[in-house]
């Protein structure tokens, strides 16, 4: 099978795609046949080891200390049951399921194995392969941070980098949740982050959040972008700070994908798809990721 290596941390040309044994299930894996991947910022953060985050000695060392210790990147995927362990019960042969590898990555490939207890469940039926592979970073790594709020009905949310994989599954989400929403993005992405939901949109280029005279009650950095001493003149009292970037990493669990699973079957949830490329492509598909301008998701078309 095919499968893209990151051979050292850096620029997108550090990704080569290799051929590679296909895996076989052990008894309670599932052999997924990948249909499509995403390029996350997470990715891309990993690849070029620009986080300063990822300095953190404990990080250096999970990661690996001069090159990814799990070679193969790509932290969500979607694709249909290949073959199963003789222990599996939850999947049979030719389900269509989602999975989020989060910090084991491996979903750069054309064949991923996974334990049937691992974050993997049945495909959102309503949705193409591709758009099911837009949902699971933005939206768990969302729903991990409105947890640590946590976000009740009725607060006031400005989402800074609203037009992004995380910002985008953030503003449907806390709409969802009974928030009044904020969003903060560039001109170009305006209408299209109010035509996600939000009550208000803020284009960083004309107007300063913190200098509208508003106050929220939770403010989330959905790109790593903004500061805590410039959001502070935005906060309500008592309100709260919320980062991806430096706050840990987002704890996700299969009954996250089963409530997003359940909000997309009704309507309430979409993935964003950016642009799509194939796996050959995945070194511009990085590229393009990395000039920190996408809207929604970068997809890979994998089969």
């Amino acid at each position: 099978m095919k499968a893209v290596f990151c051979t050292k941390y850096g620029a997108p040309e550090v990704l080569q795609v290799k051929e590679v044994d296909k895996p076989a299930p052990q008894d309670d894996e599932i052999l997924i046949k990948v249909h499509a991947t995403s390029v996350t910022s997470g990715d891309c953060r990993v690849r070029g080891f620009k986080s300063p985050f990822l300095y953190r000695l404990p990080m250096r060392l999970f990661l690996g200390i001069t090159k990814p210790r799990q070679p193969i990147l790509g932290v969500e995927l979607t694709g249909v049951v290949a073959a199963v362990g003789k222990d599996v019960k939850k999947f049979n042969i030719g389900d269509s399921v989602y999975a989020f590898t989060g910090m084991r990555f491996g979903a750069y490939a054309e064949y991923v194995c996974l334990s049937e207890k691992d974050l993997v469940t049945h495909k959102p039926a309503n949705i193409s392969y591709e758009e099911a592979a837009a949902v699971l970073f933005g939206g768990t790594t969302a729903l991990h941070f409105f947890r640590k709020g946590p976000l009740q009905s009725g607060q006031k949310v400005l989402i800074y980098g609203a037009s992004g994989s995380v910002g985008a599954s953030a503003v449907q989400l806390a709409k969802h949740f009974g928030a009044d929403v904020t969003g903060v993005c560039s001109t170009s992405n305006v209408k299209w982050v109010g035509a996600l939901g939000a009550d208000h949109v803020i284009d960083y280029t004309l107007q300063n959040f913190g200098e509208t005279g508003e106050r929220y009650d939770i403010i989330f950095d959905a790109v790593g972008k903004t500061t805590k001493s410039h959001a502070r003149k935005a906060l309500a009292p008592n309100g709260k700070f919320l980062t991806v970037d430096g706050q840990g990493i987002a704890k996700v669990s299969v009954e996250d994908l089963l409530f997003l699973k359940e909000l997309i079957e009704r309507g309430e949830l979409k993935g964003v798809i950016d642009r799509s490329y194939t796996l050959e492509q995945i070194a511009d598909a990085h590229r393009y990721v990395d000039q920190g301008h996408k809207k929604g998701n970068v997809v890979i078309a994998v089969h």
